[in-house]
């Protein structure tokens, strides 16, 4: 697969390479040059490098809801 690069410097990613990688329009692309060739990714959020940062239980759905409607409740009174 070819593209041009423009007069401004910019190319079109092929349909293709965009349907396989999953990028879409405001996608952010990382490049990255390596022995002369050129590696463009996309890049996912960041919010999945903080995974398993956040400890937590098992908790309790019954007794959360339960609480939370307490709480609500002194809100009201």
């Amino acid at each position: 697969m070819n593209s041009t690069v423009t007069s401004k410097f910019q190319t079109t990613i092929p349909k293709a390479v965009r349907k396989e990688l999953g990028i879409s329009v405001n996608d952010s692309l990382e490049w990255v040059l390596e022995k002369g060739k050129v590696v463009v990714q996309p890049v996912h959020g960041d919010f999945l490098r903080y995974q398993g940062t956040v400890k937590i239980g098992a908790g309790d759905i019954t007794a959360d809801m339960q609480a939370a409607r307490l709480q609500r409740l002194e809100h009201y009174r």
